[in-house]
């Protein structure tokens, strides 16, 4: 079977370096971190109080009120990025084959703050709970409510492999179109998990940052002295579209989708295979489905979280990787901006690989102090300052709790 082209037609987000593209990769390419004390809720009691929240939310700029209280926030960050990409793309929507168009979302969590909510009112002498709890709840529904909104009868459904979520979305999007069952799908995915719950239960994993006392250089990935993630949110959307049907229509194109792949590294629960042996085969699988060399790629934006064991695992398996050319190559981490934006992380990261091959310009990895010594110091990590340089082939890596790998490749579209 003749696999069909693959191309990206539009780009939305909503995150926290930005409330559209444009703030986004200019807070990117500038390093400019997004973390700060925690608005959403008070956090006086938490041992972190920091996270990197989207600035200036109002759902009721988006949403009238009775469309506000139906949506858990991740859905509404899920249909402010759609729309924002859909936009973009320039799509005719009366002329295009709503059958033909789909919707893959990816979610690592889903309706968090809904749960919370609405679990707290429940007691064993009066189990009720609002009518919309299961609806705003459940992790599909971003992807439902998109489909709704503008009626998209193709293949809808969501990917939950914790924060390869999004990016699972964008290469099973990608395999929908290559094989001829869907001209279109707008895919990525979101989040909204700075809740209560959410960070006291990645405080008690000891998983994010207590870095309280400067929340700005908290995100350091590599670093010697990093003590955790710190929690993103919001939501990031690609439209993919088949080759021909996008040049039929005239519509810009912002790179190619070369080619994707999965792997579990079968390892354990939250830590990565510290050889990076599951990372290192997502790579080269990635790369042989995308027909290219492994020293091809130019850039990898990493992902890079500034945990303790997979800031060393990853480095690790891109050596193993590439070999020489690993020293050759790029690699920043965008959470170092943006904070871990969770299920959403894959489509924004890809959205930034993207804009580096758009740009010749590599985004950096900031709040760099001391390289971690048992971390390679001969790569390139693109410390402190965004690097201009020619990006024809981008890698993007995102990988989930569970051992959950997904690479995908971005080529320059010619």
């Amino acid at each position: 079977m003749e696999f069909k082209r693959v191309v990206v037609t539009g780009l939305g987000t909503i995150n926290p370096s930005g409330n559209n593209v444009e703030e986004y990769w200019n807070n990117l390419k500038n390093g400019v971190s997004s973390a700060a004390p925690i608005t959403r809720f008070d956090a006086s009691n938490c041992k972190t109080r920091f996270a990197c929240e989207v600035k200036n939310w109002d759902p009721l700029e988006h949403f009238d009120r009775k469309d506000a209280r139906k949506y858990d926030i991740f859905t509404q960050f899920g249909l402010v990025s759609a729309k924002q990409a859909i936009l973009d793309s320039g799509l005719d929507l009366e002329k295009t084959n709503k059958d033909r168009v789909g919707v893959i979302w990816g979610a690592g969590i889903g309706g968090l703050q809904t749960f919370q909510d609405e679990i707290r009112g429940i007691r064993d002498d009066n189990p009720k709970t609002g009518p919309f709890f299961i609806p705003k709840m459940i992790a599909n529904m971003a992807s439902g409510c998109i489909s709704i909104e503008y009626g998209f009868h193709g293949p809808n459904f969501t990917t939950v492999t914790a924060c390869a979520s999004s990016a699972n979305a964008l290469i099973d999007a990608l395999m929908y179109i290559r094989t001829g069952k869907a001209d279109i799908i707008v895919s990525g995915g979101s989040e909204g998990a700075i809740t209560l719950a959410g960070v006291s239960g990645f405080n008690s994993m000891r998983a994010i940052s207590t870095r309280n006392d400067d929340p700005k250089t908290a995100s350091r990935p590599f670093d010697k002295d990093r003590d955790g993630f710190v929690m993103g949110e919001g939501g990031a959307a690609l439209i993919l579209e088949e080759y021909e049907h996008a040049v039929k229509r005239g519509a810009k194109i912002y790179a190619e989708v070369a080619g994707g792949a999965l792997s579990c590294d079968a390892y354990h629960m939250t830590a990565p295979d510290p050889e990076g042996n599951g990372a290192s085969k997502v790579m080269k699988l990635a790369c042989e489905d995308a027909n290219i060399d492994v020293s091809d790629v130019d850039y990898i934006n990493v992902h890079g979280t500034s945990t303790g064991l997979g800031d060393i695992a990853e480095p690790k398996a891109i050596i193993k990787t590439f070999g020489k050319h690993a020293y050759e190559l790029s690699i920043s981490s965008t959470k170092s901006v943006t904070g871990h934006m969770l299920g959403a992380a894959g489509a924004a990261e890809s959205i930034a690989a993207i804009l580096a091959i758009q740009n010749s310009l590599v985004p950096p990895t900031i709040n760099q102090f001391e390289l971690d010594p048992e971390i390679d110091s001969k790569l390139d990590f693109t410390f402190h300052k965004a690097k201009a340089k020619t990006v024809n082939v981008a890698l993007s890596n995102t990988f989930g709790f569970g051992g959950h790998n997904a690479s995908i490749i971005f080529k320059k579209f010619e």
